[in-house]
Parts: C-alpha cells; structure tokens; sequence
C-alpha cells in the first residue's frame, strides 16, 4: 500500500466529512457524522446514556428517524478495562463511543431494514473475573447480538470465553494472538479453534523480530534482561522470547516470572546487571517501581523495549523526571498509519487529531483499534440476512474483508501470515521510541518500519541518554 498523502490535513472536521461524504459505507443520515466529536455526555436521538452499577455500564441508542421500513434495536456490547491497571487501554472510550454514536444516530440498514442501534459499554476494571461477570451480563440481561471487546487477555479471554459459552458472536483486539488463542484452549499445530469468537492484533512471531531490528541498530553486548509477570501476556512472552533471541545472536536472561505488582525487584535488577538491554512486558505501575529502583541501583540500560507498560504518553509521563526519554515499544497505530475509517473517511492523523481537539490529549494508540472494533461490527449488521440468526451475525463476521483504520481485517484469507490460526487476523506493527517532544512532554517517533515499510518512520533510534 503506498503511503497516503496528508497534505489536506488542515481541513476542519466538518469541512472533510462535507466532502468526503461516508467514505463508501452505506450507513444512513451523513449529517449524523458531524456529531463524532461531541462530549462523551451528549445525547444521541435516541435519549441520554446512563450509567449504572459498580463496574460502570453505559447505555446509549441511536434511533433512525429516516422514512425507511423500521427494523428492532441492534445491541452491541462492549467491554474494556476503563479502570484499574489497565486504564490507559480505556482512555480512549469517552471519545469513540461519542463518535460511533453519532455515526449510528440513523440508524443501520439491515436487509432493506432501517435498525436503531445501541451500544452498551462495561468496565472489566482488568479483572478477569469482572470482565467475565459484565460479559454474562450483556448477554444474559441484555440480549446483546454482537460482542466487541479489547485490551489484554485479562479482559479479552473471559469475555470471548463467555460469548464461546453463550453462542454470541465475538470480536476482540489488543491482545496479542497467542495468549488470545493458545491462553483459551486453541491449538496451533492441529488447527483447533472457537466457533463464535474472532481476534485481530499483532502476534509475537511480529513483536519479536521488530523489537530486534530496534536492537540491531545499536552496538549491544547482545545481553537481554526480560522483565516477565506471571499473567497470561507473561507467560507467552517468556515461553516465545528464548528461540527467536537466541536465532538472531542474543542472549535472553530470565530471572523467571514475578507475581503481579511486585513492589521490589532488586532480584531482577540483580540478574540484569550485565544486560545492555531491558525487555518484557510489565504494567504501568509496575515497570515505574522497576525504573526507579534500576536508577538507584546503578543499572543504565543502552535499550529498554518495553511492551505494555510504555505504549502511552500518560504512562510515559508518570515516571520519574525525564526518565522516559529514549524508551522504546512497539507501535501499533499513530496518526502516521496510511489507513482509512471505513466509516468516515478520514485517515489515521485526522481521527488522531480529532481526539486531541476533543480531549485536550495526545494520541494514544487505542484510538485506532477502539475506532476500528466499531468499524467491524458496522460491517458485520450490513452483510446480516437476518439480525434475528445469530448464526447469521456470525457468517457476517466469519466472511469480514474490511480495511480499517489500522488496516486490514478478514479471517478468510487463508492460511499465512494474515491467519496464522482459526479465528486470527494479524494486523501490523513498527518501532517507536519516546523522545521529549514540543506540546507535550514526550513524543512517540516511529525508528523503524522494517516489517511494514508503507508506514514511514520519522525519527533515528538512539540509545537511552544518547
């Protein structure tokens, strides 16, 4: 794919949506589009949101007022860990759902049918447990007829457990595909996987080799330190990091697995203190206590590429003084992804500087995928025969080719590196490190686009301090 040219950038949002209309999608009232970027507390036609019960459930419906003949109200559940240790993975919420639900205000056309549409939002807090109860309640109590879901195998794996259970259809992101597949009970080498629940995102055959092009930029005693927590991303990580390592001349040095927010790592601080390089895949929190018990311990790291922990400028800025300067992760959008909504037309630097004019933040990466879950789920209702089969729905999903905001998505290309396994589309990803920026205090840079050169990098990868 070639790289999109940005030079209309500097259209207003009104102006584009005038002139790019709805992108191609046939959703109905275009005008609706205008309302995207509305305060999450904005109501659509169909009433006001609610919000109810500890773990935080929003209802809001969008009701077609076009001539059209009148189908039921579509549910549409969605759960993600607005709360808790994850929440970053959450901070995008507020602003999408008040973009999906103006996209939504007319409705769905179904079959010649005109269907209201209402999104019901849960917080898993990113407890597996939580995440579990809030799925049964979307489908139990409120007959949900498609479940979208993201962020980490705390939140993804029990829901799609539940809608497996429940014989709803799924559709989940932001989770890497092993602990996704393999964590639920899929296997791999027989090609044994789920009926009703379907995943996109990276997978760690992806994560490994970018991280090592990052590395190989720099001259390294080669020396890996990893950083694993006994969680579900934890433990693939640690099982999948040895070979590859190993294969591309480093050493992984693996202290082995610590509990969940550990407040001491002198052990792995210990462990690490001949490697030039730092890797895993710790929370927030807990990569902060590591990085600052590291710095007072003496260890100075040449690299440290870090997944889930520094995905966000907000967690990013949380640790000590200007310590996040020169860290690098993974990056799975940015406004410098060449992909379109398949919903409005705008590219990826237009819905990103959307969020900030709406929220007063930076981008951060779940913007894309949040956008693009809805893009699917808009795409599946429009191939329904019939809203009222869920075996139907679940053709829909099964037969999904759609190129979204953070790329392609289909489950029907065969086997390859876009489906990998059953019920897996892989979606791409690049290097990014954080230097200190100009409006806020740290910017995401793509280093490198090895594996993805359609995405253009615009910075040079440097050591820490360097």
């Amino acid at each position: 794919m070639a790289n999109e040219n940005y030079g209309n950038q500097g259209l207003n949002r009104r102006q584009f949506l005038r002139n790019m209309g709805l992108g191609g999608v046939s959703l109905l009232g275009g005008s609706a589009l205008l309302a995207a970027c509305a305060p999450a507390s904005s109501t659509t036609s169909g009433g006001a949101p609610t919000t109810t019960g500890a773990v935080g459930t929003t209802s809001s419906t969008a009701a077609p007022t076009t001539s059209a003949a009148a189908g039921r109200l579509i549910k549409i559940g969605y759960v993600s860990p607005k709360t808790g240790p994850f929440a970053g993975f959450g901070e995008a919420d507020d602003f999408t759902i008040s973009q999906v639900n103006g996209i939504f205000a007319d409705g769905l056309s179904v079959a010649g049918k005109v269907h209201p549409v209402q999104i019901i939002t849960k917080d898993s807090t990113g407890n597996p447990v939580t995440a579990g109860e809030v799925a049964s309640e979307l489908i139990l109590d409120d007959a949900i007829d498609l479940m979208v879901v993201e962020s980490t195998p705390e939140t993804t794996n029990p829901v799609a457990d539940q809608c497996e259970l429940n014989g709803i259809p799924c559709v989940s992101a932001i989770t890497p595909w092993q602990p996704w597949f393999i964590g639920r009970g899929g296997d791999p080498a027989s090609g044994v996987g789920f009926k009703w629940t379907y995943h996109y995102f990276w997978g760690l055959e992806g994560l490994i080799p970018q991280f090592i092009a990052l590395w190989d930029k720099l001259e390294t005693n080669k020396r890996v330190g990893g950083l694993f927590p006994n969680d579900g991303d934890g433990q693939a990580w640690s099982a999948n990091f040895p070979e590859p390592l190993a294969g591309a001349g480093y050493e992984l040095i693996d202290p082995g697995l610590y509990e969940q927010l550990a407040t001491d790592y002198s052990a792995q601080i210990q462990a690490f203190e001949d490697c030039d390089i730092i890797t895993g895949v710790p929370l927030p929190p807990e990569f902060a206590t590591f990085w600052t018990q590291a710095a007072q311990q003496g260890l100075s790291p040449i690299a440290a590429t870090i997944g889930k922990a520094l995905l966000f400028p907000t967690d990013v800025e949380a640790l000590d003084g200007d310590s996040g300067d020169g860290l690098s992760s993974e990056v799975w959008w940015s406004p410098y992804h060449p992909f379109k909504s398949s919903l409005t037309g705008e590219t990826s630097a237009q819905i990103a500087e959307a969020y900030t004019s709406a929220t007063s933040r930076q981008w951060t990466q779940v913007v894309g995928f949040c956008h693009s879950l809805f893009e699917v789920a808009a795409d599946v209702f429009q191939r329904t025969e019939d809203v009222d089969d869920r075996e139907s729905v679940l053709a829909a999903v099964v037969a999904t080719d759609l190129d979204t905001l953070v790329g392609q998505v289909t489950w029907s290309a065969g086997a390859g590196p876009k489906n990998p396994v059953p019920n897996v589309c892989t979606t791409p990803l690049v290097g990014g490190q954080w230097k200190l920026g100009g409006d806020f205090k740290y910017d995401m840079t793509i280093v490198d686009n090895s594996q993805f050169p359609d995405i253009p990098t615009n910075g040079e990868f440097t050591p820490i301090g360097g």
